[in-house]
């Protein structure tokens, strides 16, 4: 059935669904577009400040009729307000309130930069390999919803499994534990999602994941700083972000925001990153400084936060990655994953 088709039956099923006041809630205003992936069905009840509770049986009964109709996909429903509200995860437990930890995890680390562009998520799968190649216990959430890549850098195939009460049942990759929406989309679909959908999405695979016991969850956040960050840093317990920058002025001033943010928000910056920092010629030997040097470094002595280190700019990180086996496994005693693993040892010491 094409997803479509199958949106178009669960909005008729919504039909059935009563709301408070009157009226059903495929009418209602507030109901968000109905999207369908093949692995997940999402959708979003606006309503008013007060009224969460009120709509608690709608979001329910909408939640039995959407798995009626999808299937084995993960159904995610959740209701939204402007100010005080109470969402609920997919599975019907309501939101811990405030800042709270992730069950089983004891330390979140944050990769994030101020754009795209920067080799972030790669950085954040080579980081977190080479922390459990110190012998910890990793996972790895793939928060870039919009633009996920967890599954071409990790070469993770099919759906996450989900449990008889709706908890994913992440991927095993390499020793991590890993999940992404990615694995839920058709290759080359957008997720086209407004902020309500996209923070309720990031919850649910960040607290409805069934993570076990880990020593550090990795998180690999989209660029920039909007919604899917501040819902993050305002409901979880992040013990740091890491910030991935190259060399140059441009990518820099963009870091310097994404740090600013992290100053307001009351988050650790744990360091800089210098992705792309230098390249060496296979057939001469020699070192070129394409996007300049030292800037990175520079700029985290002048904003008084750690300089993790350099990662060079070599075809080997980009071959291995486009390939789902990263350089710290594909080479793992090759210089890329030395200086993944550096920066693991230099981040391990600045967490304990």
């Amino acid at each position: 059935m094409a997803d479509t088709d199958l949106a178009a039956q669960i909005r008729t099923a919504l039909a059935r669904v009563e709301i408070p006041g009157g009226g059903d809630l495929a009418t209602y205003a507030g109901l968000s577009e109905i999207i369908v992936t093949p692995g997940a069905i999402a959708f979003a009840i606006a309503v008013a400040t007060g009224m969460e509770a009120a709509f608690g049986p709608a979001r329910d009964e909408a939640q039995k009729a959407a798995q009626a109709l999808g299937g084995a996909r993960k159904v995610m429903v959740s209701i939204t307000a402007e100010k005080g509200n109470s969402p609920k995860f997919s599975h019907g437990a309501p939101v811990p309130a405030g800042k709270t930890p992730v069950k089983g995890v004891r330390r979140i680390v944050a990769v994030g930069s101020g754009k795209g562009g920067v080799g972030k998520s790669t950085t954040a799968v080579n980081l977190a390999l080479s922390l459990a190649a110190e012998g910890l216990k990793v996972g790895l959430l793939d928060a870039d919803l919009y633009g996920p890549s967890l599954p071409k850098l990790l070469g993770l195939e099919g759906k996450p499994a989900i449990r008889d009460d709706g908890i994913f049942t992440p991927h095993a990759a390499f020793g991590l534990k890993a999940i992404s929406i990615g694995s839920m989309l058709v290759p080359g679909q957008a997720v086209v999602w407004r902020g309500p959908m996209a923070t309720s999405g990031l919850r649910q695979l960040l607290r409805e994941t069934a993570w076990g016991e880990l020593d550090v969850l990795v998180i690999d956040l989209p660029p920039g700083t909007g919604d899917i960050h501040i819902a993050l840093f305002q409901q979880t317990v992040v013990d740091g972000v890491v910030i991935v920058s190259t060399p140059q002025d441009l990518a820099l001033i963009d870091a310097q925001k994404a740090i600013d943010m992290l100053r307001r928000m009351s988050v650790p910056v744990l360091g800089l990153i210098e992705n792309m920092s230098y390249f060496i010629a296979p057939d001469t030997g020699n070192r070129y400084d394409i996007f300049g040097t030292g800037g990175a470094e520079q700029a985290a002595a002048d904003l008084a936060i750690p300089f993790l280190g350099p990662v060079p700019l070599v075809m080997s990180i980009r071959e291995n990655s486009d390939a789902g086996t990263p350089p710290v496994i594909a080479a793992p005693t090759g210089p890329e994953a030395a200086a993944y693993r550096a920066i693991a040892q230099r981040l391990i010491a600045t967490l304990t």
